[in-house]
């Protein structure tokens, strides 16, 4: 088990931002102390490629100037030839970690030094050793774990880093069809880049209006936003290395310093909540995956479960 303190991740951001405004954030990150590593990329969809990839040389030297730990995603899902070639060009050429999301990346990354991201499965520990041995150095755990099964993971697996995604909409599903466009009245190969119009993804209501799910192009995404800050202390005593933090719409500068001071000990976990709440105030915040409850719960520090449909 890890003593150390934990780490602060910022993962891929997941929605579709305009290229410039997509490069200012990260460079806005680039001064952020509380940050320690950062994964840049785009996970979603190869369509969004073209709207930052002017700017990662130039996001990513400005991070690693900044003394941030830099590594480049490869999609979740390959289904089409140009998303191989992407896959395929990014295995064999970055000069950078690359963090794998799928399985196709995998297979190209053995041997070489690399991540495992979240869209990857890793539910025991004879899986996260094999990925171990074949160059993975870093492993960002499903969001959907409970602690019992992340803390057997790593009892399972000594030596090897292991990330759990702390803050943000939770990743639930990804398709080849795209509902975001459906929803808007088009398809997926005429888009017209909808999603752009949501830079916090597209809210899906049941029939009785009761808040449920996020749109995000193919992704389908938990309408509420996990934050696991009472838990900071059992997941490092369980051996996690990394926290992640996964881009919303709001100030993530604001959101890293507010994880830094509750793992610091500078301010309580309810405190910390409160800030969250400033920061990301339209969005309900949940924390049931890692209790072994139902994902979209609260679960209170005194074990009493609420469900946010807010």
């Amino acid at each position: 088990m890890t003593s150390q303190p934990l780490k602060i991740t910022l993962g891929p951001v997941p929605y579709l931002w305009d290229g410039e405004a997509w490069r200012d954030f990260y460079f806005r990150i680039a001064d952020c102390a509380w940050v320690d590593a950062v994964t840049l990329g785009e996970v979603v969809c190869s369509k969004r490629h073209h709207f930052t990839q002017p700017f990662v040389d130039s996001v990513a030297t400005r991070l690693a100037a900044a003394g941030k730990q830099v590594a480049l995603a490869s999609m979740a899902m390959v289904t089409l030839e140009r998303e191989a070639a992407l896959t395929r060009k990014l295995a064999q050429t970055s000069a950078m970690p690359v963090e794998a999301n799928d399985l196709s990346a995998l297979s190209l990354l053995a041997g070489k030094p690399h991540l495992i991201g979240p869209f990857v499965n890793v539910y025991n520990g004879a899986t996260a050793r094999l990925f171990a041995a074949r160059g993975a150095t870093r492993i960002c755990l499903g969001p959907e774990l409970p602690l019992t099964s992340v803390a057997e993971i790593i009892h399972d697996a000594p030596g090897i880093d292991f990330e759990v995604f702390a803050f943000g909409r939770l990743p639930l599903a990804i398709s080849a069809r795209c509902a975001h466009a459906r929803a808007k009245g088009h398809s997926k190969d005429n888009c017209h880049f909808v999603c752009q119009d949501d830079p916090d993804g597209l809210a899906v209501d049941t029939l009785d209006g009761q808040s449920f799910l996020t749109l995000n192009g193919v992704q389908t995404m938990s309408h509420t936003c996990q934050v696991l800050l009472d838990e900071l202390p059992a997941l490092r005593d369980a051996g996690v290395s990394h926290i992640r933090l996964s881009p919303q719409h709001c100030d993530m500068n604001l959101v890293a310093e507010v994880f830094a001071n509750v793992r610091d000990g500078r301010i309580a976990p309810n405190e910390g909540a409160a800030r969250l709440r400033t920061i990301y105030p339209e969005v309900p915040f949940s924390n049931g995956f890692h209790h072994g409850a139902s994902g979209a719960d609260w679960i209170a520090p005194d074990r009493t479960a609420r469900r946010v449909t807010a």
